[in-house]
């Protein structure tokens, strides 16, 4: 009888925990937050943690902050790597989805990355927990961007889906509703921005941080020629090396192709060893239905079209792809036979 009085109050809220970005998609309400995981925390006496700021507020701080204030990731490469801090981080997203209600527990999906180990996976929980959620959900994401991006997951037919986001990339070959071949690779987004700032420390003696490399990427970032690369340009601001004063220089989106290709190659090899491990039938399908992008990284200028000239497959980008796992999540949230077909229960 409780259980149905919570049932009728709760807000049940889908949340897509990333490395880069975290997402919230309350039932009924669509999505309702959409800030960067970072949190800034101040490290107060005898070790107690004080969190400052959460998401956009916390993502400003990142490289700027003193000696006691620290802007944390919590979560590394798809997982946490910080139990308190995300912990509190889920916190502030969950009563901010609630409107700052504390009476209402609610029911959570939380998208993991597949194939991580059973610790993670209750690690994931128990923040869910702990943070205040009655009943917690895991879907992979793979699946969950397979179901956002409206492919037919409960068909007998083969569809493949390469979810590149900020910690890692999943590519994935679903059908009869359950993944039949998935791989995962720890290079993402992130791995995109450390490629950026290696090749410009080796380059031009200059160091830049995160945040700097990540606006290079975003305005910059391509993975195919094109007639415009040497024209299209972008100023870094850094510190020099050899000199230590700050410094100025111009890179332009031909050097930015050349500091990401390593990780766009690992990305592609892990999507031909998926198409080589897929079974016959499953494959034929693939040749007709194509691979759809999902995730932040298929945002990257003409990944599609590089990845289209390695296998010899259409490529599709999702529609909105930075959306597409947590809008994934929501048609799970809505649909009571599909949660239990698609998910794991704590």
């Amino acid at each position: 009888m409780l259980k149905k009085f919570f049932d009728l109050f709760s807000n049940d809220l889908a949340i897509d925990l990333g490395t880069a970005n975290c997402l919230v998609y309350a039932k009924d309400r669509g999505i309702i937050v959409n800030e960067p995981s970072v949190v800034a925390v101040h490290d107060g006496a005898r070790g107690v943690q004080k969190v400052l700021a959460v998401g956009r507020e916390a993502k400003e701080m990142l490289g700027k902050t003193p000696g006691a204030i620290r802007a944390i990731r919590p979560m590394k490469d798809g997982v946490i790597a910080d139990f308190e801090v995300t912990q509190a981080m889920l916190r502030y997203f969950i009563q901010k989805a609630a409107n700052g209600s504390k009476f209402v527990k609610p029911r959570i999906i939380i998208c993991i990355p597949f194939g991580i180990t059973q610790v993670e996976k209750r690690a994931v929980k128990e923040s869910a927990e702990q943070a205040g959620a009655r009943e917690v959900y895991l879907i992979e994401e793979p699946m969950a961007a397979a179901i956002g991006a409206g492919l037919p997951i409960t068909d007998p037919s083969g569809n493949m889906i390469v979810d590149i986001g900020g910690g890692t990339t999943e590519v994935a070959v679903i059908s009869l509703g359950g993944i039949v071949y998935s791989k995962s690779v720890r290079v993402a987004g992130d791995k995109f921005d450390e490629a950026i700032v290696s090749y410009i420390k080796k380059k031009y003696s200059l160091l830049i941080g995160e945040r700097t490399a990540e606006s290079i990427k975003m305005k910059l970032g391509n993975a195919y020629p094109s007639d415009d690369d040497l024209e299209r340009t972008y100023e870094v601001k850094g510190r020099d090396l050899i000199g230590g004063a700050p410094k100025t220089i111009v890179v332009n989106a031909e050097e930015v192709r050349e500091a990401l290709s390593d990780p766009i190659s690992e990305v592609i090899e892990a999507l031909k060893i998926a198409l080589e491990k897929t079974p016959p039938e499953l494959a034929a399908d693939i040749v007709d239905n194509g691979i759809i992008l999902a995730g932040g990284g298929s945002l990257l200028g003409s990944l599609d079209i590089l990845i289209k000239e390695k296998t010899g497959l259409p490529v599709s980008v999702a529609e909105d792809p930075l959306t597409c796992v947590v809008r994934g999540c929501g048609i799970v949230l809505e649909s009571l036979s599909l949660l239990r077909q698609v998910t794991t229960q704590s």
